[in-house]
């Protein structure tokens, strides 16, 4: 080789270098951002997939209520405040579109429930309709898993929203726009006790 091809390959090389180590930045660069995106990507699919099951389990208590709420009032055969608020509260969550609605509307719904179940302890008649007493097992066994479902999405979204907090986490979700995501909680009016109209009477069921 001359002295000369000997020169342009060096040359050739010194070129190359800055453009090889710009490749090597920007594929450093990517695998940074790459592997904490696709982190929070798996975390966010978590609590989406937790909370569709959650979602699952209070429309299935939305469509047993108006079984047990029919029930009921054919045993009573009254009206009760109670069977309005209810049927407000269905159709709240049916309409629902956003956690923090169809959260909202859940806590209706259980309030309503709780008043609805006060009622039935309070006629021995309704605790020995066999339809009433399958509903209200039907009814206990959603409960127990909506429980665990809300359980479940909370800690998948306490999970993500910690994961977005944390560097290099809190850069890329700033960056990609991955934001804090709300806990599925109980609404106040919920726990507390039940106010049951009985018609000539109020009280509160412990």
């Amino acid at each position: 080789m001359t002295a000369i091809a000997r020169m342009r390959s060096g040359s050739g090389s010194r070129r190359l270098m800055p453009v090889a180590v710009v490749a090597g930045v920007i594929v450093l660069v990517g695998l940074l951002f790459a592997l904490p995106y696709n982190g929070l990507v798996s975390k966010e699919a978590s609590a989406d997939r937790a909370f569709a099951d959650l979602d699952v389990q209070l429309q299935r208590r939305n469509d047993l209520i108006p079984n047990l709420v029919g029930a009921v009032k054919g045993a009573l055969n009254q009206e009760q405040t109670v069977f309005g608020d209810l049927a407000v509260a269905r159709q709240a969550y049916a309409g629902a579109r956003s956690l923090e609605d169809k959260a909202a509307a859940s806590g209706q719904i259980d309030a309503g429930i709780g008043r609805l179940l006060a009622i039935v302890e309070n006629y021995p008649e309704l605790r020995s309709n066999e339809n009433i007493r399958d509903l209200q097992t039907q009814l206990e066994g959603t409960e127990n898993r909506i429980a665990q479902s809300r359980r479940d999405f909370n800690g998948a979204v306490t999970s993500y929203n910690v994961a977005i907090r944390r560097f290099p986490r809190r850069i890329v979700a700033g960056v990609f726009g991955f934001d804090r995501r709300p806990l599925f909680e109980a609404a106040p009016e919920s726990t507390e006790n039940p106010t049951v109209d009985l018609g000539n009477s109020t009280t509160t069921v412990p």
